[in-house]
């Protein structure tokens, strides 16, 4: 979800302003997912590398990410949402932790779209983390190395249980992956947006999901038509 502080900017406004426009994208992007019958939408909301932004900008941030939770948990909850966050624990204060665990436990049971929100998440530690995993497990002597496949390290992974992502949408003109999935994103599908994301709601993402439908999916094999 990329461009908060340029879009801001482009206005002549503070980058915390761009944040804020930021999670009313969030808003629109969960209500359009959910009516789309779309079952899981993943949003990285702050990664391991947001930490090296400056002090004032981090607070700002985990006080929307507080009040996103308070402000919407409810909504949320009522609308059959299921929330789920990836990412380490540490360095994030104990009132937003718990937040979020409150609102994990509350919505588990729902079944009409799992939101997760990848928040202090980063690829390489959540893969790193999954092979100490594994390993552990063969010191302890419950896992043998020959048994550490590629299915072992998945279901190892902060996602266990979650499909690997058929589409993966990256706004404001930006590339790349950013240590973003970089396990699960295997097959991915990618589309690149020019528009920053406080701009982003139903009608770019209706573009991007008609780009990902016209491709052909071929897993290493023959073409298969994309199903969305």
């Amino acid at each position: 979800m990329d461009g908060n502080g340029r879009w801001a900017r482009a206005r002549g406004l503070p980058r915390s302003v761009g944040h804020r426009s930021g999670v009313e994208a969030v808003r629109r992007t969960v209500r359009a997912v959910a009516d789309l019958g779309i079952p899981y939408l993943t949003l990285y909301s702050f990664s391991s590398e947001n930490w090296s932004r400056p002090a004032d900008e981090i607070d700002d941030l985990m006080r929307l990410m507080k009040r996103f939770i308070r402000l919407d948990l409810a909504e949320l909850h009522k609308a059959g949402v299921r929330i789920r966050v990836i990412g380490e624990r540490f360095n994030v204060d104990k009132e937003l932790m718990t937040l979020i665990d409150e609102a994990c436990e509350l919505t588990r049971e729902n079944k009409r779209l799992t939101l997760i929100i990848a928040f202090n998440y980063g690829a390489r530690a959540e893969i790193a983390k999954a092979a100490r995993k594994l390993a552990e497990a063969v010191v302890a002597g419950t896992l043998k190395p020959s048994e550490i496949t590629a299915g072992a390290l998945n279901d190892a992974l902060d996602t266990y249980g979650i499909p690997d992502p058929d589409l993966l949408i990256r706004t404001s003109g930006e590339m790349r992956l950013s240590n973003f999935l970089l396990w699960q994103a295997a097959y991915t599908e990618f589309v690149f947006l020019d528009a920053y994301w406080p701009d982003f709601g139903l009608e770019l993402l209706e573009e991007a999901l008609a780009r990902y439908r016209a491709r052909e999916r071929r897993y290493g094999g023959l073409a298969k038509r994309s199903m969305a």
